[in-house]
């Protein structure tokens, strides 16, 4: 079984730590995970802004890239959800029938990694060991369009010495959205707001999630606000054993209180 890493461009070029955890975690689990250095961008940018044609280009790109692999993993929703839900209409919409069907024969074998932990290699507890509060988002893609369901949850809540709060209005979107935040900042800073005080009133210090574009966005007014609330991508949560210890910069939770 071939498997490979599609690491996005996003933590590639802002969130390397994510990808590195990424393989920590899966050679852990007795996985070999390949790294194909000519990997780029997914084409969710262009796709989202009416870009069919270009999004095929990359599409073609993915596929000449990812073709000869079993399984392909992905540390996003956001990301690993494209190659089954627009590649197709891409692909239909530049008029190649080759790459239509490439792209129906590879889209079954990406899996965003909470998925891939639970449904592929049938694990929840894989070793975990991070003693701080912590409360999840579940952002719009993994929610809405990819549906991990509770799988996130799962695997958290299986991790040793965890302290995990429940995110309150958690199906609330973060208006980062992409290009959205772009095109409609002021009512993106709103929803934002509304998002960061959710997660203020958790009493948390870390915030976790399974899209790194999404932490940014939060994070970033954590910060503007002046709150000392850690966004980790979830892959970096699970990769951590009790060999690695508590987060030097983050409170350390014990039995429920925190110290």
């Amino acid at each position: 079984m071939r498997t490979a890493l599609f690491v996005t461009c996003l933590n590639d070029a802002l969130h390397p730590q994510t990808g590195r955890a990424t393989v920590s975690l899966l050679r852990r689990l007795g996985v070999s995970v390949d790294f194909p250095p000519r990997q780029s961008c997914c084409g969710q940018m262009h796709y989202n802004t009416g870009y069919r044609k270009e999004t095929a280009k990359l599409a073609r790109h993915f596929v000449d890239v990812f073709g000869a692999y079993d399984e392909i993993v992905v540390p996003s929703a956001s990301c690993g959800g494209l190659p089954s839900e627009a590649y197709e209409r891409a692909a239909q919409a530049s008029g190649d029938a080759g790459l239509l069907r490439d792209v129906r024969a590879i889209a079954p074998r990406v899996h965003e990694l909470t998925r891939y932990l639970t449904d592929v290699l049938g694990v929840e507890d894989v070793g975990a060991h991070f003693p701080h509060r912590v409360t999840y988002h579940p952002t719009c893609h993994s929610l809405r369009a990819t549906g991990l369901g509770d799988r996130p949850y799962r695997l958290l809540r299986a991790v040793d010495g965890i302290d995990f709060v429940e995110l309150p209005a958690e199906e609330e979107c973060c208006g980062f959205g992409g290009t959205f935040s772009v095109k409609n900042g002021a009512v993106s800073g709103a929803m934002n707001g509304d998002k960061a005080r959710h997660v203020r009133e958790t009493g948390a210090h870390v915030l976790a999630a399974v899209d790194n574009s999404c932490l940014m966005n939060i994070g970033g007014r954590l910060t503007k606000d002046g709150h000392a609330v850690r966004p980790l991508h979830l892959v970096e949560i699970l990769a951590r054993t009790r060999a690695d210890g508590p987060l030097a910069d983050v409170p350390v939770a014990r039995n429920g209180a925190l110290r």
